[in-house]
């Protein structure tokens, strides 16, 4: 924070003069400020550089509580990914490979992101439409068509069994609302059906179909003279299988897909009606405001289903570190998305008391104790100090953030588990600790903080950390700071923080 001089006027005056030289300046400089007022109501500038925001903790980390500022992550929106599965109900990352493939760090992400926001944000307005049995919507049954309530023997309960045969489809209106996230148990007895949403915009009256069909595409969009069909295959479709759709996120997606931008506000969206086509049964058909928990509890499930022999959740797309140098062929391990799904899946295990989520957490730190020149995570600085690679290269990176991410999930495993199950967590943890307080120094520039160590083992220039991943290292260590007393994780965190307000070390 600096008091530029003692007056508005005066301090607006003298801001052109200090960018002088154009806007490249604060391109450069990257440094953003605004006017404001101190106690004594004196105006002043203040600036940073950076718009990323440090996180001061208030209590101890609980690592059954929210994880670290995730509540405030909306991963779905993100470009780089593609779209949110029908099949897995997680993300399909665009990342590394423009097609498409499932990364275990950001499906780790959504969860983690949903769990904290069910725990941050308001209940959620939820109705319960259909459920075979007490509750019964009135559903508009063309000629031909048949709605009927069933016992199925799989589910065990009360099921609405629908047969459209050659009409149009069986239709549900809802009446007017804005709660766009849909929850529904769905199957088909016919090899084709579909569940389509429509949405509409209230301002222009336009209507926008989402379709759910079986059908293997991960998703596609229809022109139909002038009208957009956005499809999400759900596979083959005779199992049940469980949708948490965000249907304003699906229509975002369609949208980009299609070259229309994402300009939709979820605000103006209501869903209009139903259709739904084929034979087929459905449960618990639910709109909601949100359903975290249901998205959640969808990123563990697909982290035990996808989880190898060995541990690992292994990473399908070549990872290039530096040009010519250090690349990763498919299937490599990362210690960042072992330890952010440990810490999913440790939660998991907290709220629903099942153990194979537990059984998944505690494999996933098989990787840690492996070298990551045998197919591992582990690889040692100067041969003393052990480090779990983000990024198993060879020579080892050393990736700062990711190193971090790892240890907080082995700390939530120690923290969760069963005591006589905790394995060799607590080991992995300490001497984890122990190489993060000894290499923090090798990160620090003196005016900011280095991505990996890029610079000693792969002889490259330093790899500067973009402001947002040098909030992220102080995040980090500040939440660190809460679970270990050590003074060098506040004293480093705070240089750190000053940097982000243009202090700089002394020089000789």
């Amino acid at each position: 924070m600096i008091t530029m001089l003692k007056t508005a006027d005066a301090e607006i005056r003298s801001l052109p003069l200090f960018c002088a030289s154009g806007a490249s300046l604060k391109k450069y400089y990257e440094v953003y400020g605004k006017l404001t007022k101190n106690k004594g109501h004196h105006e002043q500038f203040e600036w940073s550089h950076s718009y990323s925001k440090v996180f001061k903790p208030t209590a101890q980390y609980n690592a059954s509580g929210m994880f670290m500022y995730f509540s405030n992550y909306n991963v779905e929106v993100r470009d780089r990914v593609k779209c949110i599965s029908a099949t897995e109900g997680v993300p399909v990352s665009t990342q590394w490979e423009a097609s498409g493939y499932y990364y275990p760090v950001q499906v780790a992400q959504y969860g983690l992101s949903h769990y904290s926001k069910n725990l941050s944000d308001r209940s959620p307005k939820r109705k319960v439409l259909e459920d075979g049995n007490l509750l019964t919507a009135r559903w508009q049954v063309s000629k031909g068509a048949s709605v009927t309530r069933t016992y199925d023997n799989d589910k065990l309960t009360h099921v609405m069994e629908f047969n459209s045969r050659d009409s149009p489809g069986i239709s549900l209106k809802l009446k007017q609302g804005i709660d766009l996230v849909l929850s529904v148990d769905l199957r088909f007895l016919s090899m084709n059906g579909s569940l389509t949403i429509f949405l509409e915009d209230r301002d222009r009256s336009q209507i926008f179909p989402v379709s759910f069909i079986c059908s293997p595409v991960l998703i596609d969009v229809l022109n139909s003279s002038g009208s957009y069909y956005t499809n999400y295959g759900m596979g083959s479709c005779q199992n049940w299988n469980r949708l948490t759709r965000d249907l304003h996120i699906d229509l975002v997606k369609g949208h980009v897909l299609s070259g229309r931008g994402k300009k939709l506000l979820k605000t103006k969206l209501r869903i209009h009606h139903l259709l739904v086509k084929g034979h087929g049964q459905i449960d618990n058909l639910t709109v909601a405001s949100s359903n975290h928990m249901g998205m959640f509890y969808s990123s563990a499930d697909w982290l035990v289903r996808h989880q190898d022999s060995s541990g690992g959740w292994p990473i399908g797309v070549k990872r290039k570190i530096a040009s010519g140098k250090a690349d990763l062929d498919p299937g490599w391990y990362s210690a960042m998305g072992q330890g952010q799904a440990m810490s999913l899946l440790m939660r998991a295990y907290y709220r629903s008391g099942k153990s194979h989520y537990l059984e998944a957490a505690l494999k996933g730190m098989k990787p840690f104790s492996k070298s990551s020149t045998e197919g591992g995570v582990r690889a040692y600085f100067m041969n003393q100090y052990p480090w779990y690679e983000e990024y198993p290269t060879v020579p080892p990176s050393f990736v700062l953030n990711g190193f971090i991410y790892s240890l907080i999930g082995l700390y939530d495993v120690v923290s969760l588990a069963p005591q006589d199950q905790v394995g060799d967590a607590q080991l992995l943890f300490d001497q984890g600790m122990h190489s993060l307080k000894k290499l923090l120094p090798l990160f620090d520039t003196g005016s900011g903080t280095v991505y990996d160590l890029r610079h000693f083992t792969l002889g490259l220039p330093p790899n500067i950390a973009r402001w947002d991943y040098h909030s992220t290292h102080i995040n980090q260590l500040l939440l660190l700071s809460t679970i270990d007393s050590d003074p060098i994780l506040t004293t480093v965190a705070g240089r750190w923080i000053s940097y982000m307000s243009g202090k700089r070390a002394a020089h000789n």
